[in-house]
């Protein structure tokens, strides 16, 4: 049985690495839903985010997990099964996922005499399936993470401080990935904040599951094959839905200006702590 200190020390350090996303999430009280330049720009910073952790952070950890614990050709066949595998999952609930509106508010829309009304609503329902879809990935995403940063702290409490640092800085463009989208889908800044904190919380849940369950049936395979799914589902978001969405609602550029800042704030927060 681990030190009581070392556990509370853990669980704190998970949980502050997780209710970091809360800082990202509070960027919707702190912009304009008629700001479609910021917009466009937020939705590229959230996809290079997203991005550039899934190739160089997420993907890596999958095949170095799988590759020891399978061998190296083996280990890499399933990170980049699992990686597509990932992508297939949520293309499929893409697909298949029921619509977000109930069937009389539907009948609405189509009955909308107005198409630029008619247009701007479905805008918004996009805007908010890519809001959830982001939640979820994130929160999937940061459910095992948790659970490392629990495990390494642990271990040992010194080690796991910058894990947990670190960790803090990824979840808050993470917030602003799912809090942005929300909050211009909705109007609402109370339900982007809650939707993309809910997300964090993903972090301390699945580090008290972790001690409760999963150390007796986590390991370098299930890890590995997790994280590399996750990243494909992350790389699918944000091709499929971010990209295409800040492209609409400002010029190209500012899109893939947004990208490019996301995936230089991941990077700096990255080597901060090599």
């Amino acid at each position: 049985m681990a030190d009581t200190n070392n556990l509370l020390i853990a669980f704190g350090l998970t949980l502050f690495a997780g209710l970091a996303t809360g800082i990202g999430s509070a960027m919707a009280f702190f912009t304009k839903s008629t700001n479609t330049r910021f917009l466009s720009v937020a939705l590229g910073f959230s996809a290079g985010v997203m991005i550039y952790v899934s190739f160089v952070e997420i993907f890596v950890k999958a095949k170095t997990a799988l590759t020891e614990a399978l061998g190296e050709s083996l280990g890499y066949q399933v990170t980049v099964i699992s990686f597509f595998g990932g992508m297939l999952l949520i293309a499929l609930i893409d697909k298949f996922i029921p619509s977000f509106e109930n069937p009389h508010e539907m009948q609405t829309v189509e009955a909308m005499d107005d198409p630029e009304q008619a247009a701007a609503y479905q805008r918004r329902r996009s805007l908010f399936k890519v809001g959830i879809f982001t939640a979820i990935a994130i929160g999937i995403h940061n459910f095992p993470e948790g659970l490392a940063t629990f495990a390494s702290a642990l271990k040992d409490p010194q080690l796991g401080i910058p894990i947990a640092i670190a960790i803090a800085i990824h979840n808050i463009p993470e917030g602003i990935a799912v809090s942005i989208p929300i909050y211009f889908a909705t109007g609402s800044k109370r339900k982007a904040f809650l939707y993309s904190f809910l997300s964090g919380l993903a972090e301390p849940l699945g580090a008290l599951v972790g001690y409760l369950l999963l150390f007796w049936l986590f390991n370098d395979i299930t890890f590995g094959v997790l994280f590399a799914g996750v990243a494909g589902i992350m790389v699918f978001i944000s091709i499929d839905e971010l990209l295409p969405a800040a492209k609409e609602y400002g010029e190209h550029h500012l899109s893939i200006y947004g990208m490019v800042v996301g995936m230089a704030v991941m990077a700096v927060s990255l080597l901060m702590f090599l």
